[in-house]
């Protein structure tokens, strides 16, 4: 797409770059073609000094003429018609005096052909061509004389001369007239695209605010779940121990159950502490965080889990790494506490203008009426919140097979900063159902080796 230029009010000038450099020539043409023959008639022509003086005199009239109505206009000022009439009359005026003085002149008369391309309409422009061709044959072969063959010979050449000079100023003319309108057609759509990249920013700056605010209201719903009613327990326990404290067989179990319930509730808080800012991903791009993630979690669990990487990875958006990190961790933890699965697999795809995630295993699976859990419903509003999409396949006995499909948005093409949060991930929340998990590939539990499905 062509640099834009821009006039001194600060918009966008539609002509073409070509231009420029064509009115540049025009502007120079009088003055180079009005030197030369006054070089050659001050220098080499026999001559008084009265004689030379009033010639160079008239090529001075000449020159202040070509500059007040030509030189010092703007190229929009050289394009009204009634200025470029009385300046072009003017000059042809001066040039046939000049060349009744030398015809040496008549290279200043050919100014005339180049100006006659100011001229609009086209026939104005070919009435000047044919205007500057009568002076200048008049003062070359002279004005024809009474006879009917003088004449002819001298419509002749002066008819010739204007058509094919003429052709010039038409193909000219409607060059430039498509040149215009196809760098006004560019210039639209630099507008359009600098008012769509506006759009796009103030949509992502919205994304990332509503993700904010989803990932708050997820954590108002986790510390309920999980944290208040793990307090809420310990304390009932507590209660009851108490009640029969002076019996130890039957205190110690209820003491018992108040640690579990402590030690988990411990659990829960470190893992939302942990959701808020992801280690991983703050020392690696995702790829290599899903690798540390998998690793650890099957040790964790003893369960055997493939990580596969397709396409050429690329720096993605942080909100974008940081959703797909807590999407792939949320389902991973939602396979250890309720598939049974002895293997799972997680897949990063890398297309041209989306990244696909997809976890699988060959647990149990699940039927419809538990996909609804509370897990299923934060996983696709963190997703749906940079933009993307989930989708689940699974089925009893067969596995579950969770995809995620998101723009590919670069980091450097990320506007504004990134929340601490992640632009909408949490994570790992314990899912309310079952299996947590929205796939599009089927749970075959041996298509572990990987690829997008």
């Amino acid at each position: 797409m062509p640099t834009e230029r821009r006039r001194a009010d600060g918009t966008v000038d539609p002509r073409p770059a070509w231009e420029a450099g064509w009115n540049r020539v025009l502007t120079l043409a009088p003055w180079v073609l009005l030197a030369v023959p006054l070089a050659i008639n001050q220098a080499l022509v026999p001559q008084g000094w009265g004689e030379r003086a009033a010639t160079a005199g008239l090529a001075g009239a000449a020159a202040c003429w070509v500059y007040l109505w030509h030189t010092r206009r703007s190229p929009r000022e050289r394009e009204r018609v009634g200025p470029m009439l009385v300046y072009m009359a003017g000059m042809l005026a001066l040039a046939g005096a000049l060349m009744a003085r030398d015809h040496t002149f008549l290279l200043f008369t050919i100014t005339g052909f180049f100006h006659a391309f100011h001229l609009r309409p086209t026939w104005l422009g070919v009435a000047g061509v044919f205007a500057t061709s009568l002076v200048l044959n008049a003062a070359n072969i002279g004005v024809p004389g009474a006879t009917a063959e003088d004449a002819s010979g001298y419509i002749a050449v002066v008819l010739i001369q204007t058509a094919a000079i003429s052709i010039g100023i038409v193909f000219g003319n409607k060059g430039a007239e498509q040149d215009r309108k196809r760098e006004e057609a560019l210039a639209r759509l630099e507008e359009a695209l600098e008012e769509n990249a506006g759009l796009h920013a103030q949509l992502l700056a919205q994304a990332r605010e509503a993700g904010v605010l989803d990932e708050r209201q997820r954590m108002a719903r986790e510390i309920h779940d999980t944290l208040a009613q793990g307090l809420a327990g310990i304390i009932t326990q507590v209660q009851a121990a108490q009640r029969v404290w002076q019996e130890p067989q039957r205190s110690r179990p209820h003491l018992d159950r108040a640690l579990s319930l402590a030690r988990d509730s411990l659990a829960e808080a470190r893992r939302s502490v942990e959701a808020l800012r992801p280690q991983d991903l703050a020392e690696a791009h995702l790829p290599d965080a899903l690798e540390s993630l998998a690793r650890r979690w099957g040790e964790e669990n003893g369960v055997e889990v493939a990580v596969e990487v397709t396409g050429e990875p690329a720096a993605l958006s942080p909100a974008i790494e940081v959703t797909l990190f807590r999407m792939a961790q949320e389902a991973l933890t939602n396979v250890a506490k309720h598939a049974a699965a002895s293997r799972a697999g997680v897949t990063l795809s890398y297309l041209d203008d989306v990244v696909l995630l997809d976890v699988r295993d060959d647990g149990r699976g699940m039927d419809g009426a538990r996909r609804d859990g509370f897990g299923i419903r934060s996983m696709t509003q963190r997703i749906r919140g940079v933009g993307g999409s989930v989708a689940i396949e699974s089925a009893p006995g067969e596995g579950t097979a969770v995809s995620a499909s998101v723009p590919a948005i670069t980091a450097q093409a990320a506007a504004g900063p990134v929340p601490g949060s992640g632009g909408g991930g949490g994570g790992a929340p314990e899912q309310a159902g079952p299996q947590a998990a929205d796939h599009a590939a089927p749970a075959d539990p041996t298509a572990f080796s990987g690829g997008v499905r």
